[in-house]
Order: C-alpha cells, then structure tokens, then sequence
C-alpha cells in the first residue's frame, strides 16, 4: 500500500522560512513525478511545485517560482519543499502527490495528473 506522509508545516511570521518533507513508503521511487499543491480555504487546489524522480528536472507555478524549492532524496524516499519569502498568501494546507510514469508537461501541476496523495500539512503565514 502505497502511503504519502507529509511533515514540516506550522506558523511562522511573513518573511520567513519553512521545510516540508513527504516521505513515501509502499514502492521505490522509479520514473515518478512527485508533486506539492496546496489548498486555501475557499479556493480550488492549486500546484505549486513539481519534480521528475529520476532526472530530478522541476517545475513550478509562477506564484512560487523564485522562493519555493521542490527536491528530493532518492535514497530515502522523501521529497522536500523549502519555503522562502513566505506571505500571507501562502497560508494553505499543504499537499504531496505522486504519480507512476511520464506526464505531459500540461499535466505536471495538474492534481487530475497524480493518484497518490497525503493527508496534508497545515501552513499558516501571519502578517
């Protein structure tokens, strides 16, 4: 059984910093696209971050693009996301998926794209 845990998330004032780890159990990481969306209240779920397991190649949304870093270990089967520059804006529950195989590059950020998914962790940014 595959399973998608993710960690890391908390307050923290605008500005500054946080680390969020997905640590994946139930299958090695092979030619996987591993993924961080996240979702506000009252908005739809959105991706934010994107990276091909075996290349290591990534992709963000351009709300993110400049601040968030998307990683991986492959070694222990874990995928990151630094937070920088962190606003108010950012306040969401945070998501890791994942997704066996190749995606088109229209797919990557798409969450229709990924059929593994954590339960979430909750990111609160204040002002």
């Amino acid at each position: 059984q595959v399973q998608l845990v993710e960690s890391g998330g908390g307050s923290v004032q605008a500005g500054g910093s946080l680390r969020l780890s997905c640590v994946v159990s139930g299958y090695i990481f092979s030619s996987d696209y591993m993924a961080w969306f996240r979702q506000a209240p009252g908005k739809e779920r959105e991706g934010i971050a994107a990276i091909y397991i075996i290349g290591g190649t990534t992709y963000y949304a351009g709300s993110v693009q400049g601040r968030f870093i998307i990683s991986r270990d492959n070694a222990k089967n874990t995928v990151y996301l630094q937070m920088n520059s962190l606003t108010p804006e950012d306040t969401a529950v945070y998501y890791c998926a994942a997704v066996r195989g190749d995606l088109l590059r229209s797919q990557r950020l798409k969450d229709t794209a990924y059929n593994y998914w954590g339960q979430g962790t909750q990111v609160t940014v204040s002002s």
